[in-house]
């Protein structure tokens, strides 16, 4: 039995929206992860039970090889690819429903088609602060990942038993991916009971850790092996570790999206270390991973010092510049926030 969280007027409101439309198109951030892909295919097919024929998922960007196995994942729109296909579709819409981000930045060159959409825009997230460009917002950063907030919207509106094993796939393996397998940002008692009714529906929790967690290419072992034996940096006196990739580093071993997921929470494994970041150049910036254990504030760090935000152990942001100014700016936010003063 879950504790009825959700705000009862806007799952009527969301009821009366998802009854009067037609056409729906749901949109993830770019960069898309598991919750992102896990989230909206859960949606998806919640959608398609309810014979809403016209249903698409757009994502801005390409996602992770390891989540393409995903039942639906096919049917995927990349806007990076079908730019005009996926505008179209966004402007025709009904309803769009933007999951797994709080600002309209996140979708990145989407931004202007959801902004400019005369469809009735619904935001699904578990972030904080969420920005008010949606007609209708559900956000609950208490929720573990939005695919449990999928998985709760629902049972709020009465469906859960339509719910087939395809659905419960997709939001298991959200629930996984935004947790480090139940590791982090998951100890909640009803997390366990939806993980319970998942299982009910069909899916092979283990078979799904498997398929994401240990098919990988032989570059991706490589390049971890290196991140680990060349590129991490510690530092014992704060109880913290880093590590940097260039693009130069990481064309040099094929990288595809995903080839460094998870990266970032190797270092925790060292004994007294709380707090782990990862920093990966691309094109014009550098992209952020911050992880931590205990009550140290990944999200308080991200925000300060990088642009970002997240949950209290697991954020991310980015800095426009340089890979080695990103650097100065963590030793500097390191002193700021010194690890070593956190409670663990």
């Amino acid at each position: 039995m879950l504790t009825k969280i959700l705000d009862s007027d806007k799952i009527h409101k969301l009821k009366g929206i998802i009854d009067k439309g037609d056409k729906f198109v749901i949109v993830s951030h770019e960069l898309p992860d598991g919750d992102a892909i896990g989230s909206t295919l859960g949606l998806y097919h919640y959608l398609m039970s309810l014979d809403k024929e016209d249903v698409k998922v757009i994502v801005p960007t390409n996602f992770p090889d390891f989540l393409k196995w995903m039942p639906g994942a096919r049917e995927i729109v990349i806007h990076e690819r079908y730019s005009d296909f996926a505008a179209r579709l966004t402007a025709d819409a009904d309803v769009v429903f933007c999951l797994d981000f709080n600002a309209a930045k996140r979708v990145g060159k989407m931004m202007s088609a959801v902004i400019s959409s005369d469809a009735v825009k619904v935001m699904v997230d578990h972030h904080l602060e969420p920005e008010p460009f949606c007609d209708l917002t559900l956000s609950y950063p208490q929720m573990c990942s939005t695919s449990e907030l999928v998985f709760r919207i629902i049972c709020a509106l009465g469906d859960v038993d339509l719910l087939e094993r395809d659905a419960a796939e997709c939001l298991y393996t959200g629930m996984m991916t935004d947790t480090g397998s139940f590791s982090y940002n998951s100890n909640n008692a009803e997390i366990y009971n939806i993980v319970s009714e998942l299982i009910h529906k069909g899916i092979n929790k283990d078979e799904i850790y498997r398929k994401v967690y240990q098919v990988y290419s032989e570059n991706r072992l490589r390049l971890m092996g290196y991140v680990l034996y060349k590129k991490m940096k510690v530092y014992p006196e704060m109880n913290t570790a880093v590590f940097t990739l260039s693009q130069a580093e990481l064309n040099s071993f094929g990288y595809k999206p995903g080839d460094t997921e998870g990266f970032v929470n190797l270092p925790l494994s060292i004994e007294g270390i709380c707090f782990s970041c990862f920093l990966r150049e691309e094109t014009n910036l550098i992209k952020i991973s911050l992880r931590s254990t205990g009550t140290f504030p990944c999200n308080k760090f991200a925000t300060e010092f990088f642009n970002g935000g997240g949950h209290l152990n697991a954020s991310g942001g980015e800095f426009h510049g340089s890979l080695g100014g990103a650097c100065r700016v963590f030793e500097r936010g390191l002193k700021i926030m010194n690890p070593t003063n956190t409670p663990h």
